[in-house]
């Protein structure tokens, strides 16, 4: 087929509405093949295994702890609303509100300074050494922060040095610290992204209209970079909430959050029901999280 004839073609099919509807439907069909094998792994080790999650939070209870299948119930979400829970997800949700807004706070101020200040070869080096954290493992920088925070770790020595602080290991602080330090790459990128595309003549003319630099901020370049906060903080919330490693390890038996509590559940304490139940909360609260950010125009990342 030539040129002109693959153009007649096209041509006859634009002005032909139910061949245009033909060729859409062959194109969906095609673009659905080649889409099986994510469609294949999403349902293997997605959907699936957050099936047996739902179906184990209304199983029962054996005396050995065993989970039957039999007798479908829902005590252990009725449990949910116990006051330990409540303590353990109040908790959590403070942990991790409060890390996303430090997050915010620092990782604005950090891409804000990058997209606007350096000329593009630095700009490079600065992303790099935002990214150099990822090139460790996420276990060895938190047992590296448990070493830093210990009674002989140097932020101890210097905390007890001019009197501000003594031991942090084992308090909330340290697993702040922690999440801090191992969350804050995933606000910066984000927010440099969506700075960085920002069309700075918008801002001259606001202050070419009188706008000082915080009406200037506040007004123009705050709303203009919105995806990217918007990004940045589901990104940083999601994982602060189910946080397991770092309050495990920097937190210890004084400052239990929801990960650690179901972990709990399905091992310590055999109760599979249970953790399930926690489990399928928290995707829930997570699912809600995704569907706010979505909606909230963040799809222009």
């Amino acid at each position: 087929m030539t040129l002109s004839d693959e153009k007649a073609r096209t041509e006859e099919v634009a002005a032909n509405p139910r061949l245009e509807r033909k060729a859409e439907r062959r194109e969906s069909w095609r673009g659905f093949f080649h889409a099986i094998p994510a469609y294949v792994y999403l349902i293997f080790f997605f959907v699936l295994p957050l099936i047996i999650v739902y179906v184990f939070s209304f199983a029962s209870r054996s005396r050995t702890g065993k989970p039957e299948l039999e007798g479908w119930n829902t005590d252990s979400w009725q449990r949910l609303g116990e006051p330990l829970v409540r303590t353990i997800v109040t908790r959590s949700v403070f942990v991790a509100v409060l890390n996303t807004v430090l997050c915010l706070v620092i990782g604005y101020a950090f891409a804000y300074w990058i997209a606007t200040r350096r000329k593009q070869s630095t700009r490079t080096l600065l992303l790099i050494l935002v990214l150099i954290p990822f090139w460790s493992n996420f276990l060895v920088r938190t047992y590296a922060w448990r070493m830093l925070l210990d009674s002989d770790g140097y932020i101890t020595q210097l905390g007890e040095m001019t009197g501000l602080w003594g031991r942090m290991l084992f308090t909330l602080p340290a697993v702040f610290l922690g999440l801090l330090y191992g969350y804050l790459p995933f606000m910066v990128l984000p927010l440099y992204a969506a700075i960085e595309r920002i069309d700075w003549s918008l801002v001259e003319a606001g202050r070419d209209l009188y706008a000082s630099g915080t009406q200037a901020f506040r007004k123009i370049t705050l709303p203009l970079s919105r995806p990217g906060i918007i990004a940045g903080s589901i990104l940083v919330f999601i994982p602060s909430l189910g946080a397991y490693v770092t309050p495990d390890i920097l937190g210890g038996a004084k400052t239990t959050l929801l990960g650690n509590f179901i972990v709990s559940q399905f091992g310590s304490a055999r109760n599979w029901p249970f953790g399930s139940a926690l489990s399928g909360a928290i995707l829930m609260i997570m699912l809600v999280a995704t569907i706010v950010y979505f909606r909230s125009g963040a799809k222009t990342v």
